[in-house]
């Protein structure tokens, strides 16, 4: 796939989750973003920029915590997401931040732009991910923080595996189509992407989270607010069904109320 193919097929999906991105069934966004800006240690008065910023989940606890005196740029492909980004920030009353649809491989902002770079869950959508975050490190100032988010190897476990595993029987073709993020789903493929831009010490801390699920309904909300809808919207609704009675009849015959998933963050200095 190549990157405009890539960059369409992002674009189509998140807009189209755009309709439950914001459950609260997906809260995880909000808890993963917020623990990325902790890690990115920001500071009062620094100037952010969040790249695939989806609908604020970390772009607006930036501009919490940088202040009056700092500012953020989120930018996103799918205008839904970010119409929903902006309505948020508003209820919050927050005029430090700013949300622009548009690919950031192409802003052509200038070099050394930023004292932060945030990008949550969105890197690994480029096909050239060395040649994304190499445009990432050139907009950092010195002495900039670069923080790149990804899921691990286990992503919403054991749910996850019996969607797939339904997706196969249903459809063989489009078994893990569009799972860019199991190219860093390792702890050492990540460090080596962010390290390929030439930062030096890049830390990756690995942790594995549970998100509690309120019901098994819940899961199917998820798949269905997240890059999994691609995959959702090309099955036939009957199809779609069977599926969906596959899931949530694993989840209420073995009981299970929370799903394991592995978060990496890679924080680098310029």
């Amino acid at each position: 796939m190549n990157k405009e193919e890539a960059v369409n097929k992002a674009t189509t999906t998140f807009n189209s989750a755009a309709d439950y991105f914001d459950a609260p069934a997906l809260c995880f966004w909000n808890r993963f973003g917020r623990r990325t800006i902790e890690l990115a240690d920001l500071q009062s008065g620094m100037r952010v920029l969040d790249v695939c910023c989806g609908t604020g989940a970390s772009a607006i606890p930036a501009a919490i915590q940088v202040g009056a005196t700092g500012s953020v740029l989120g930018v996103d492909l799918a205008n839904a997401l970010l119409e929903l980004a902006r309505k948020k920030s508003q209820q919050q009353g927050l005029t430090n931040i700013e949300f622009q649809c548009a690919d950031f491989t192409n802003l052509d902002l200038p070099s050394a732009s930023f004292d932060a770079i945030v990008c949550v869950f969105g890197i690994f959508f480029l096909p050239d991910m060395e040649a994304a975050v190499a445009e990432l490190w050139r907009m950092l100032l010195p002495g900039g923080i670069l923080a790149i988010t990804s899921w691990g190897a286990r992503v919403f476990e054991p749910a996850n595996q019996t969607f797939w595993s339904a997706i196969a029987t249903e459809r063989p073709d489009l078994y893990k189509q569009f799972t860019p993020w199991y190219r860093i789903g390792e702890p050492a493929s990540l460090q080596a992407l962010v390290a390929s831009c030439g930062a030096n010490n890049v830390k990756v801390v690995a942790e594995t989270d549970s998100h509690h699920l309120a019901s098994p309904e819940d899961w199917w909300l998820m798949v269905m607010g997240g890059g999994t809808r691609g995959t959702i919207d090309k099955l036939e609704p009957v199809t779609q069904e069977r599926v969906k009675s596959v899931c949530l009849e694993f989840l209420t015959a073995n009981n299970i109320q929370a799903l394991d998933s592995d978060v990496l963050y890679a924080i680098a200095r310029k």
